[in-house]
């Protein structure tokens, strides 16, 4: 299987080309600005719109500002993509939404199988319990990460707003409230510091009784990995949007 590598120069890039080894799958052409002709172990260009090497499936973790040009490719190949980068806008939402009528698109908020198992487990959680118990979600992310909430957190909020009953409201942080808690708040709290890769914890908060469901990233290695389940179960399939709830779904059954 040959992927066609966005962001190849980048830390998650360089992460997928090792994941990508280990699962016996070949970079057949990397993509990144940054290229100035440094050597690499595959072919590299700076921009998608040069790529002619024909590849399985395009896995990108660049930057927005890309996406026309990654879609042209993909469009124009039939390729399927895999889209890690965050911070889309709402109109370039809508451009992939538009793609994926044409190419099948694969795109999550994070990458990680295991976060996204706890989605679910969160999502079970709030059905059974929302109506009785507060929910809270709180992230920790190393200093130089610069969003906040992070996607996931928001990712999770959708997940359990969803399915806890009564109409939930987000708040982010409780500085300067002076009133007491809502049933119909659900906390997002963000914290910042030191090297920590990623934690992301929902707490289910009852009379006399906890239940705190916490996933810990202890490196980036787990997004490259998931980047690459997700290009395997990608290929071949027919036009449309996936995420990794379509990855647990079929190793579910």
């Amino acid at each position: 299987m040959k992927l066609i590598l966005g962001g190849a120069l980048g830390r998650m890039g360089r992460e997928v080309a090792l994941a990508a080894k280990d699962a016996g799958m070949e970079i057949a052409c990397g993509v990144d600005v940054a290229y100035t002709g440094q050597p690499c172990d595959f072919p590299v260009v700076t921009d998608f719109d040069k790529v002619t090497i024909p590849g399985d499936v395009l896995v990108d973790f660049s930057r927005p500002a890309g996406l026309p040009e990654l879609l042209n490719l993909a469009r124009r190949t039939g390729m399927p993509v895999v889209l890690c980068t965050t911070g889309y806008t709402e109109d370039e939402l809508a451009e992939i939404d538009k793609a994926s009528k044409e190419i099948a698109v694969f795109r999550s908020a994070n990458m990680s199988l295991g976060i996204n198992l706890l989605r679910r487990l969160a999502a079970t959680a709030a059905k059974t319990l929302g109506e009785d118990f507060d929910i809270e979600i709180i992230e920790r992310h190393h200093r130089m990460k610069a969003d906040a909430p992070s996607g996931t957190a928001l990712m999770l909020y959708d997940a359990v707003e969803k399915e806890a009953g009564s109409l939930k409201e987000p708040i982010y942080g409780r500085y300067g409230r002076t009133a007491q808690r809502k049933h119909s708040e659900i906390g997002l709290h963000a914290v910042r510091g030191g090297t920590v890769t990623g934690e992301h914890e929902v707490c289910f908060l009852g009379e006399g009784e906890e239940i705190l469901l916490t996933h810990r990233a202890e490196n980036r290695s787990l997004f490259a990995r998931g980047a690459v389940k997700a290009a395997r179960f990608l290929k071949g399939k027919p036009a449309g949007m996936y995420d990794m709830q379509d990855v647990l779904d079929e190793l579910l059954g």
